[in-house]
Formats: C-alpha cells, structure tokens, sequence
C-alpha cells in the first residue's frame, strides 16, 4: 500500500522543513570558516560576543536559506521575509540580555527555538508562494521569464 501525501498543507511542510535543513546547513557549512576568518582578521569579537556571533550565525543561516530558496525558485522578497525570520527571534532577546535577566545561553536557546515559527509566520504572508508545489510555480514563471528576455532584446 502506498501511502501519497500531495495538497498545499504538505508543501506548506515540505517548505518549512526544507529551509530548516538548508539554514542548519547555512550554519554548519559557513560558521567554521567565517569564524576562522574573523579570528585572522583580528576581529575574535564577532566569535566571542553574544550579539554579534548570533548575528553572524543568523547571516550564515540566511545564506543557506537563501542558496536553496533561489534553487526551488523563490523571489527576492520571499527570501528577505524568511531571512528576517532568522534575526527577528536574536534580536526580540537582546534587550534582555542587556538588562541582565538571561545569560548568552538563553539568547541562544530562545533564538534558535523561535526561527522556525517565526519562519512559518513569515510563510502566512505569502501563502500562494508556500502551499503551491515547487514545480508549478517555476512552470508559472517560466512565461513571464522568457517575455522578459524577449522585451530586453528588442
């Protein structure tokens, strides 16, 4: 028996998942040699300092996002919305942080536990986007692509 999950929920899903995967990737791919590059450079405050390091992770997960989210034909605007979604669960902890009332690890714990609902939240604005699958879309676009290349021409 086999079992086929198809429909908008499930891309909506199949999204969501894929660009958790591809923002841990951003992460585990990017910190390492971004870290060894800002230790050579002299500037070890942007591995050692709370705010700047979980900015600097935020952008390597952005990346990672975003490489992927061109590849399944997302637009700029999508791309900056989920990225946003990286920094906005940082930044919501910093005040507090800064007032003393949690320590680096909660700035972390949080941060990283808020990105994907806050992904997800980002993903409600542009619902069309998310619960259609992938190949319909970049179908869709194909057209206007290729009248574009031909206005461009003229």
């Amino acid at each position: 028996m086999k079992i086929v999950v198809k429909g908008p929920v499930w891309n909506f899903v199949q999204h969501l998942i894929e660009m958790t995967i591809a923002m841990f990737v951003g992460m585990l791919v990017l910190d390492i040699p971004v870290g060894a590059l800002f230790d050579a450079l002299g500037w070890s405050v942007l591995n050692d300092a709370t705010v700047p390091m979980t900015l600097v992770m935020a952008t390597n997960m952005s990346i990672g996002m975003a490489i992927w989210m061109r590849i399944r034909g997302c637009g700029w605007p999508a791309i900056f919305e989920m990225s946003l979604a990286m920094y906005i669960p940082f930044v919501a902890m910093y005040p507090f942080y800064w007032a003393g009332l949690v320590g680096e690890m909660t700035v972390m714990i949080v941060g990283h536990s808020l990105m994907v609902p806050a992904m997800a939240v980002a993903m409600l604005f542009r619902l069309d986007e998310y619960t259609g699958a992938h190949r319909h879309r970049k179908a869709a676009e194909a057209p206007a692509d290729k009248e574009l290349a031909s206005q461009t021409e003229s």
